[in-house]
């Protein structure tokens, strides 16, 4: 499901979305995704530390999480009925060593295309 619940769904980290009208705002939405290193990719993660370079193990946990939360939002908005999110943001915060939350957020709207 991760990356198909997007499709035919307009998001934008701008206030508006050009050649559409927001005809409702709805209140904000969000999603938002828990994640932790596992014991045995925490322990490629370090080996991978010690080359140097892009940690793969990190990237593709923290694009998960993204994705995941993401996702979220978009289920998110549709529930309120909106065809779009505005302004939409993320934020991470670490809960504890190894726990990560991912949050990603914004404002569901109407919005219907400028005649």
């Amino acid at each position: 499901m991760t990356g198909r619940i997007a499709q035919s769904f307009m998001t934008t980290t701008a206030n508006n979305l050009q050649g559409y009208r927001v005809t409702r705002e709805l209140g904000v939405v969000r999603g938002l995704t828990v994640r932790s290193r596992s014991v045995l990719g925490q322990l490629g993660a370090t080996l991978q530390t010690l080359v140097g370079g892009n940690i793969t193990l990190y990237t593709e946990l923290a694009e998960k999480a993204r994705q995941e939360a993401f996702d979220l939002m978009v289920q998110h908005a549709r529930q309120v009925g909106a065809n779009a999110v505005i302004a939409m943001r993320y934020d991470a915060n670490e809960i504890t060593d190894g726990v990560t939350e991912v949050l990603a957020y914004g404002t569901a709207v109407y919005a219907e295309p400028l005649a």
